[in-house]
């Protein structure tokens, strides 16, 4: 790489960690009134059964397991019963287990992977999830407005919080090249294209060394490309034929470094911001961080917004997809859609 663009690049990845350090300043009370769309109500319980779902990997996992365990011998509970994943299982069979054992709550520590899967066995049964972010996103206990630092603090909220529902979503993968097909649920942002392929390419070392930054590197790699032809529907609606680099579908907008993606996106709303992202160039790239770093209200015709509860893309070649931050395989169709209100939640308490 010549020495010219590595500068380049070095001060760009630069200024977008400055003005995201920015952006958690100036946009967290919007953020936080955003995300929050219904009362938190209390949970009603003295004394609850914990299940405790840990990622062994994650560096703090032995500080969260016994903070856990302290905090319900002090509270006078029973031994929480503590499932860790493997590479093999990454908590589909600890979530069964776990509603098995009749569990109150359910404690998940580790990334947004564990998070996901742990919800989608939750999803619909009123067993209440708490969250112990270990990750390098911890992308809904963000959008919570958890501290993802504060280890001790987020187990009090998941052992003695408030509790709120919150919409998920899913997302049916099919590949007509292979025959492949699947279904899985996510909890903030999907998308296909661009977004992937970044998240395909990080740098693993790198991202161990600076956390989410690393994904910066990777996208300045993935700027230059061209654009895909797809088709998009919502909800009922014609199906109009697009040229995009990415579509995301969006449950809630609050990504690492303090971006409020989409501030509009509410967590419990019942819909899906669906954003058609289709630069040509990079300097079409610059106009769209400089919308949503800004939030300029304009209309930018490379940055599309739309609002549904279902969505259907279709692309002629299997493109890339992801899911709250991690790769889910190669598409030609994606089915999108919305569930209300089918996860509980556990949240801070109001304040004061």
């Amino acid at each position: 790489m010549n020495d010219w663009l590595l500068y380049v690049l070095s001060a760009a990845a630069l200024a977008f960690a400055v003005s995201s350090w920015w952006g958690v300043r100036k946009l967290k009370a919007l953020h936080i009134r955003s995300a929050v769309h219904e009362e938190a109500h209390e949970t009603g319980l003295t004394q609850q059964r914990v299940v405790v779902i840990l990622n062994p990997v994650k560096a703090r996992a032995p500080e969260a397991k016994e903070a856990i365990r302290r905090a319900c011998l002090t509270a006078g509970w029973d031994e929480p019963l503590f499932l860790e994943t493997t590479a093999e299982d990454p908590g589909y069979s600890q979530a069964r287990s776990a509603l098995d054992y009749k569990a109150d709550v359910v404690l998940v520590g580790g990334g947004d992977g564990t998070v996901r899967v742990v919800a989608e066995s939750l999803a619909h049964t009123d067993v209440a999830m708490g969250l112990i972010p270990l990750g390098t996103g911890n992308l809904l206990a963000r959008n919570v407005d958890l501290d993802v630092n504060d280890l001790h603090a987020n187990v009090h909220t998941a052992l003695f919080g408030r509790q709120r529902y919150i919409d998920t979503a899913r997302m049916g993968i099919e590949n007509s090249r292979t025959g492949h097909s699947s279904e899985h649920v996510f909890l903030v942002i999907a998308g296909i294209g661009m977004d992937a392929e970044i998240l395909a390419d990080t740098n693993a070392g790198l991202k161990k060394a600076v956390g989410w930054l690393a994904y910066t590197e990777a996208g300045m790699r993935h700027l230059p490309g061209r654009r895909r032809k797809v088709s998009v529907a919502l909800d009922d609606k014609p199906e109009q034929v697009r040229n995009i680099r990415s579509v995301l579908f969006a449950n809630c907008g609050l990504v690492p470094g303090g971006i409020d993606f989409i501030p509009e996106a509410m967590i419990d709303d019942g819909m899906l911001d669906v954003v058609v992202m289709s630069p040509r160039s990079a300097i079409g790239w610059l106009a769209m961080y400089a919308k949503i770093l800004f939030k300029h209200k304009g209309n930018l015709p490379i940055m599309t917004m739309y609002r549904a509860g279902r969505i259907v893309i279709k692309c002629p070649e299997p493109m890339p997809t992801q899911i709250d931050g991690d790769t889910s395989g190669l598409a030609t169709k994606l089915t999108v859609r919305v569930e209300p209100r089918s996860l509980l939640i556990r949240v801070k308490g109001q304040p004061a």
